[in-house]
């Protein structure tokens, strides 16, 4: 810790992305990627747009995008706010929306115990009191929990790392309690083209409410880093000022034009998103056939433990194999590991391996934790 830092620098915990490797040869089911390529005509527009124009700042306003993203979702232009991937939006969306504890009197921000690990870094940074609220033993979100008065509330649909969705009709009736005190509820839909319901068609009656979306997942674009948010009108001009204060041209020439043309290429998109839910579907019934308890999951990854087994060496095992999972070492869920939806290839090498791992587990359960690993 260098005598340089500020306070808030000495007191932040920031977030940990998962492994990115450089050896090729792994198989990498740990970062929540889209394991087929990106639409060819995203592809396109980015070698187009990489031309002389690169020497001129970039649309300010990303008309290009925001106008595709409300036709594709059927809101206004004015309803868009993109940014440099969905983290940035969300941080954006903290700062303008939570309010911090120096306001005095305020009451804390809502989101589960178990969910995406950057909320309590953003709220660490923006020093907003926060109250996590435990899922139920099942890991989902009771949305009578959120029926509560707070700072305001945020949560994914699908949950991370869950992938548990929660029912549209429970996040109205968060959106509409919290609304009621002036509260903005942020569900962030990540995960969304995999199974959850979108809750974009009901910004209209719920001025509190907002979506956050990012095309790292669905759109098989991690590496173009884009994201977006859609509410209403004044939400939007909220995040803009944030943005403002901060950096106005947050997406460059190339990251606009292949995500406007990916977000209007949704033929392709619901094609090979089809293929990772039927993956996804048909990875996690042989895995409970082998004895594995899997989370129903509406995202494309899968959470997943084998009882009397411990995570922690599963996912050592794995990566000694050459395949990488997430784990995350906190209480609960230290013995579940999260599976991103790779190729039928990859996770055909997956089961195989899970299949080895099964079959050791009665020895395993029988004489404790001195056993053999895998």
């Amino acid at each position: 810790m260098s005598g340089f830092w500020n306070k808030r620098a000495r007191g932040l915990e920031p977030y940990v992305p998962g492994e990115q490797p450089r050896e090729r040869r792994l198989i990498k089911l740990n970062t929540n990627e889209n394991p087929y390529p990106p639409s060819p005509k995203a592809l396109a527009a980015i070698r187009e747009a990489a031309a002389a124009d690169l020497r001129l700042y970039p649309d300010p306003l990303c008309t290009v995008l925001r106008e595709a993203v409300a036709e594709t979702y059927r809101v206004k232009p004015e309803q868009v706010f993109p940014g440099n991937g969905s983290d940035e939006v969300l941080a954006f969306a903290f700062a303008a929306f939570f309010p911090s504890a120096g306001e005095g009197g305020v009451r804390p921000v809502l989101f589960p115990d178990i969910t995406y690990s950057f909320y309590p870094v953003y709220a660490g940074l923006w020093d907003i009191p926060v109250r996590t609220v435990p899922l139920t033993g099942d890991f989902s979100v009771n949305a009578e929990d959120y029926l509560y008065p707070a700072g305001g509330v945020i949560f994914p649909n699908p949950n991370a790392p869950t992938g548990r969705a929660l029912p549209l009709r429970d996040i109205l009736s968060v959106a509409g309690y919290q609304g009621k005190a002036g509260r903005v509820v942020i569900v962030d839909e990540a995960y969304g083209a995999f199974g959850g319901e979108s809750a974009v068609p009901h910004i209209g009656e719920f001025p509190n409410l907002l979506t956050v979306h990012t095309l790292s997942k669905a759109a098989s674009l991690a590496g173009l880093r884009v994201g977006f948010a859609i509410g209403r009108e004044e939400l939007i001009q909220g995040l803009c000022r944030l943005r403002d204060s901060f950096n106005s041209y947050t997406l460059d020439r190339l990251a606009l034009a292949g995500a406007a043309a990916a977000v209007s290429d949704g033929a392709y998109y619901h094609e090979i998103n089809r293929k990772v839910i039927a993956t996804r579907e048909r990875v996690s019934g042989r895995l409970r056939e082998l004895g594995f308890e899997v989370i129903p999951s509406a995202a494309n990854f899968i959470f997943i433990r084998r009882p009397r087994l411990s995570g922690a060496e599963i996912f050592a095992a794995l990566r000694e194999r050459g395949i990488l999972v997430r784990r995350f070492d906190t209480p609960r869920i230290r013995d579940y590991l999260r599976v991103s939806m790779g190729t039928d290839k990859d996770m055909d090498e997956f089961l195989e391996f899970m299949e080895a791992v099964s079959k050791r587990a009665p020895e395993r359960s029988a004489g404790g934790a001195g056993d053999e690993g895998y």
